[in-house]
């Protein structure tokens, strides 16, 4: 029995040749958490990068001249800055599946309207070495990583579907691929539309999929995002050198701050919003910010690469051998339908015990260390649970926040699961209010809560947490040990 879960399953390669062309091993299961960082095209020593980044910004050279040509038509914006979500290349923030949102409307509109501004300097930057498409998220904190990356893939596309294509005719079987007219593939700028093009690619249920280089990719924040913007901004400010411009900065934070009694968070709150009133009334630390991110541009790559491989140690080599040697000789794959509730505890005591009395723990582990995420354990969980005739979605969320997990057999047969590491800081008062508020959200009242401990120390406080609340005994409670295991030979 052999389970599909990543593209070597599916297209009958090994993830050596993956890794050897240089693609990440993507799962057609769920997107994986990651993202297309600009950033690591300027940065790259290989030429075909560097024209990609050239590419990027011919294009904002377009959008800027016309931005700046006041034109309001909004056929014509939406046709330049919005794009259907790249599904197809399995990346990004769904984890059901691989469908999101996409770029809009309002990121079309959010985006015209800032050209002029972040990119006033387009082409003859005195401070930086180039310009960079991140600069939108600096001057707007609507536009997130995830833009960005879209964006990114989107203005790259034709490169990523020919990248893809190489691979597939080389090393895919021909009845595994099929020729796919791609809609917005390149930028004709004589006509000033996006156009379609034809490719030979891999076909996964009725659509194609695209491969992306891992040595573009990055996990959480791109190098130039506004979060380290913000912790960094005394840095930037007192690092520069024309003095008057520096007073007059200074001085302008500190007006921005009310001379008022308060707490610490709501201290913190008004300086974040002074140093966005700042940033926004004198532009030149943005510039200030990005010089210092080239200036450790070195280091942009290796922090990625460290990234990128601890999702892949868990979710694509951790999760391959935990199916082929843990659950793959248990019941896990055969469990009969019975009713979400029961299926569910079904599961999450076989993956209890593949974990504790096997080696099965070690899928939590990277480089020795235990998983501090609690996204990476979702994820995880979701790649061992498609072999079901369950509807199994991430991230419900009904008003009252997201839940990790609702099971379903129809529309009147549901559970809900909540996942938790025992290392959380609030773990008592999420075990305490969550789940229950979830449940009444969801309209259902069965709901499983499931917390996971590495050490000793979080076994103690687990248990601790549980007796308070009167939860040590209950059957919808499981906990996990995760602990490393010493080997009987070593005893």
């Amino acid at each position: 029995m052999r389970i599909g879960v990543h593209f070597s399953d599916f297209f009958n390669v090994s993830p050596e040749e993956l890794e050897k062309y240089g693609a990440f091993n993507i799962s057609l299961i769920s997107d994986m958490p990651l993202f297309i960082d600009p950033f690591l095209l300027f940065s790259s020593n290989k030429s075909e990068y560097q024209a990609l980044h050239k590419q990027i910004l011919t294009y904002l050279s377009f959008l800027k001249e016309r931005a700046e040509e006041k034109i309001e038509d909004g056929a014509l914006i939406k046709s330049w800055y919005s794009f259907p979500e790249m599904k197809q290349n399995w990346l990004g923030y769904s984890q059901i599946g691989n469908s999101g949102k996409g770029l809009g409307r309002y990121f079309a509109k959010n985006m015209h309207s800032l050209m002029p501004v972040a990119f006033k300097d387009l082409g003859k930057e005195s401070l930086t070495d180039s310009t960079h498409l991140e600069k939108v998220g600096l001057f707007n904190q609507g536009v997130g990583r995830d833009n960005i990356s879209d964006f990114t893939t989107n203005l790259i596309l034709d490169f990523l579907l020919k990248y893809t294509e190489t691979f597939a005719k080389k090393s895919i079987a021909p009845e595994l691929c099929s020729i796919f007219n791609v809609k917005k593939a390149y930028f004709d700028y004589q006509f000033q539309r996006w156009l379609p093009r034809s490719y030979y690619l891999p076909k996964y249920d009725g659509d194609f999929v695209v491969l992306t280089p891992k040595d573009i990719l990055t996990r959480d924040e791109t190098w130039i995002n506004h979060t380290e913007m913000l912790d960094r901004f005394n840095e930037i400010s007192e690092g520069i050198e024309n003095e008057e411009l520096r007073s007059h900065i200074n001085a302008y934070f500190a007006s921005k701050i009310p001379v008022i009694q308060m707490n610490n968070k709501e201290k913190d709150l008004y300086i974040k919003a002074a140093k966005w009133e700042t940033l926004r009334e004198f532009p030149e630390l943005i510039e200030y910010y990005i010089q210092k991110k080239e200036i450790e541009k070195e280091e942009a790559k290796s922090v990625a690469d460290e990234k990128v491989r601890s999702v892949e140690s868990l979710l694509v080599t951790n999760v391959h051998h935990f199916i082929e040697n843990q659950l793959i000789h248990t019941k896990f794959y055969d469990v009969e339908p019975v009713s979400s509730y029961v299926e569910t505890i079904q599961r999450i005591k076989y993956l209890k015990d593949c974990i504790e009395k096997n080696d099965g723990y070690r899928l939590f582990y990277v480089n020795g260390k235990p998983i501090s995420r609690e996204d990476h354990l979702q994820y995880a969980f979701r790649f061992v649970w498609f072999a079901s005739p369950f509807d199994v979605n991430r991230e419900v969320n009904n008003g009252r926040g997201p839940a990790d997990y609702k099971v379903s057999l129809g529309a009147n047969d549901s559970t809900l699961v909540e996942f938790k590491l025992a290392s959380n800081s609030s773990l008592k008062k999420n075990l305490q209010n969550q789940l229950e508020i979830y449940q009444a959200a969801n309209n259902t009242q069965l709901g499983i809560k499931v917390i996971m401990y590495f050490t000793d120390e979080e076994k103690a406080k687990l248990d601790a947490v549980l007796r308070d609340l009167n939860l040590d005994n209950k059957k919808n409670v499981i906990t996990i040990d995760a602990r490393r295991k010493v080997s009987a030979s070593k005893v």
